[in-house]
């Protein structure tokens, strides 16, 4: 149960700074905790919702939302969600595993490529 609440927690913190909680909570529900692929990508949809409020109402607190873009960017991840979650019925566990290994090895590299650039 330890290990559940050090998860949740580092993955609030991550989800509240605005990074995507499931970058940690999805390896760490898979690697330390045994969940299944889906099964943990399931519990990172439900939990991104209450984070997900909070983040919104602090960020709003401070100014931080540019509203004109918001409709766009919600409707398209609407959209997204739906067809991702239908991709999702339909691949085999072993591959989304895969799949969300290079995507994390990916933004990886990017970040890492980003954090080498000079400031302007």
């Amino acid at each position: 149960m330890m290990i559940l609440t050090v998860i949740g927690f580092l993955s609030g913190i991550i989800s509240g700074m605005g990074i995507g909680g499931g970058t940690l909570l999805i390896p760490a529900l898979t690697i330390f905790m045994g969940v299944e692929q889906k099964s943990a990508q399931l519990i990172n949809l439900v939990y991104f919702i209450p984070t997900a409020i909070v983040a919104v109402i602090t960020h709003a607190k401070h100014g931080r939302i540019e509203k004109d873009i918001l409709k766009p960017i919600i409707l398209s991840g609407l959209l997204g969600a739906l067809a991702g979650g239908a991709l999702m019925c339909m691949v085999k566990a072993d591959m989304l595993k895969k799949a969300f290994g290079v995507f994390l090895f990916a933004l990886g590299i990017a970040e890492i490529k980003k954090g080498f650039k000079k400031p302007s």
